[in-house]
């Protein structure tokens, strides 16, 4: 219920997280982007059976997959599951000698779920370990602060003109932000001489 908790919802949260992890390859190209992009589309697919809304209706039913393990864990063993049936077809003989080796692309994505909420104490099973997994979890946290932020100011009561009533989980109230900086127009240039 915290960020962006609607029909469609995990789709918004994935593409700009896709945006963003995209830009900040280009500012640290020592990551590993297809590895970064790849961990973001599936680090919160578990969700889909964790937060299954009905085909009909607006209620999200509680699931027992979802309250036993919680989307990490499902989504760590839906990668682990896809990735040994894709190993077993018949094209990804060819892939033996491709390095870094499936094993390890594998292994890594799959820390990169695991680790995508950055410390146990808000479920990840591990910190984040490697460059992509600690990227991966600062674009994610940055995403769902932001969604919850422009919330609050689109919808949240005021305290006064400039102050909105803290909404939970984020620790205070929020103060209205600057308007962005438009330069004025600038005057049409005159030619000629008076």
């Amino acid at each position: 219920a915290y960020h962006h908790a609607r029909r469609g919802g995990l789709v918004e949260h994935v593409a700009q997280m896709m945006r963003s992890a995209d830009a900040i390859a280009d500012v640290y190209p020592a990551l590993n982007r297809d590895l970064l992009i790849t961990g973001v589309l599936f680090h919160d697919c578990g969700k889909m059976w964790e937060n299954c809304h009905e085909e009909d209706g607006f209620q999200m039913p509680y699931s027992k997959t979802g309250e036993l393990m919680g989307h990490i864990l499902v989504g760590t063993e839906l990668v682990n599951h896809l990735f040994h049936e894709i190993l077993a077809s018949p094209e990804a003989e060819s892939w033996k000698t491709l390095s870094p080796s499936s094993d390890d692309v594998r292994l890594h994505l799959l820390h990169l779920i695991g680790a995508h909420h950055g410390t146990m104490e808000f479920g990840s099973p591990v910190w984040p370990k490697t460059p992509e997994a600690a990227a991966l979890h600062y674009v994610d946290n940055l995403d769902a602060k932001l969604e919850m932020i422009f919330s609050a100011i689109a919808t949240a009561p005021r305290l006064n003109t400039q102050i909105i009533e803290r909404v939970r989980p984020l620790p205070s109230h929020l103060v209205m932000p600057l308007p962005v900086f438009e330069p004025p127009a600038s005057e049409p240039e005159t030619t000629g001489t008076a």
